[in-house]
């Protein structure tokens, strides 16, 4: 009898949970917290050039943008997304419904706008993501100013790709313009040669790291440029053939330069057929003739950072730029990433995906 009672017992409290689970069906919780990381990036050579497969020598920064994940079960899920940036402070908030990603009680700005392209993109890449029945808090965290130029929206593409599972180069070619270098520089920890042609985007791990690199500078203009449309205003002229290897050659000539003489000559030279290629003046010619060094501009001209060189002490270049209002002159040294094991560090291509 005892027996039968307990077969009884068991039976009844199995129909009990099923019964339970009909009435409160138990939600997921094995979904873990994800984070997720991408370094700035500078672009030393081959401006507006790298569009038409000109080789180009690219700087991943020390600083960049992280992006974590955090899942908690929910019967209506959504998707909560904060960005902070370099000092802590919430910049941008706002919410989203997983169907379509639209928004729920927030504003439709442009910041808006363009993270829901990048989400349904990515939706549409891989039709897996964010589909369990889970809230999702998303933070990022930027270690620069926002108006830098340093890559924000290139780390952003490359941390989102790397969460939902797909090709970041993929995600940005589908929804923001450029070459793919600021996403070859989000996933590398040293200086690389980047190209894209035909085939798509590839890059190798370069030694770049100058024994005159304390005779380098970047320093930022204050005029952030909208490079999408410096980059339409390049593309409506066609560009020469001779000028490409031209910059594939000064590329090369940047990277090898053993001593800053030479390295300030391909300076000069890669300013001169940029400065002809979008009939304007070089920068050193419009703002710092009397500067006694040599200056390049990097990314779209007429904004963001320069790369300054000169044998001057570093407090006499920083009184000079000083001087013109120009406060942010930081050192190559405290920016740029050093090479890294060339040996661990592979080529890459347009597919290849960290995680």
């Amino acid at each position: 009898m005892s027996n039968e009672a307990d077969e009884k017992g068991k039976t009844l409290q199995t129909k009990e949970s099923e019964f339970a689970l009909s009435v409160n069906p138990v939600v997921k919780t094995d979904k873990l917290d994800q984070y997720y990381h991408g370094h700035g990036k500078l672009l030393l050579s081959g401006e507006y050039f790298v569009l038409d497969g000109a080789e180009a020598l690219a700087l991943p920064t020390t600083v960049g943008q992280s992006l974590s994940v955090r899942y908690s079960p929910s019967f209506n899920p959504s998707l909560s997304w904060k960005s902070f940036d370099s000092k802590g402070e919430l910049w941008f908030e706002s919410k989203f419904e997983f169907w379509r990603f639209n928004t729920i009680n927030s504003e439709e700005t442009e910041e808006v706008k363009v993270l829901q392209q990048l989400l349904r993109e990515a939706r549409k890449q891989n039709p897996h993501f964010l589909r369990d029945e889970v809230d999702v808090f998303v933070e990022t965290r930027l270690g620069f100013p926002l108006d830098w130029g340093l890559g924000s929206s290139s780390t952003l593409v490359f941390n989102i790709a790397q969460w939902a599972y797909i090709s970041p180069f993929e995600l940005l070619f589908k929804t923001l313009s450029g070459s793919g270098y600021d996403i070859a520089c989000a996933q590398s920890e040293g200086p690389i040669i980047y190209q894209k042609n035909s085939t798509g985007p590839k890059w190798a791990p370069t030694s770049f790291d100058p024994s005159f690199k304390d005779k380098l500078w970047f320093v930022y203009l204050g005029t952030k440029q909208n490079s999408g449309q410096a980059i339409k205003s390049y593309k409506e002229k066609k560009s020469k053939t001779s000028d490409i290897a031209k910059i594939t050659q000064l590329t090369r000539d940047m990277s090898n330069a053993d001593n800053l003489k030479d390295f300030q000559a391909a300076m000069i030279q890669h300013e001169e057929i940029l400065s002809k290629r979008l009939e304007r003046p070089t920068v050193q010619q419009e703002k710092f003739s009397d500067f006694d060094g040599v200056i390049k501009s990097l990314g779209a001209w007429g904004g963001d950072f320069v790369l300054v060189s000169s044998e001057l002490s570093e407090d006499k270049v920083k009184k000079y730029f000083a001087q013109k209002g120009l406060e942010v002159c930081l050192p190559f040294r405290d920016l740029i990433l050093p090479p890294h094991d060339l040996g661990a560090q592979s080529s890459g291509k347009q597919n290849d995906l960290v995680h």
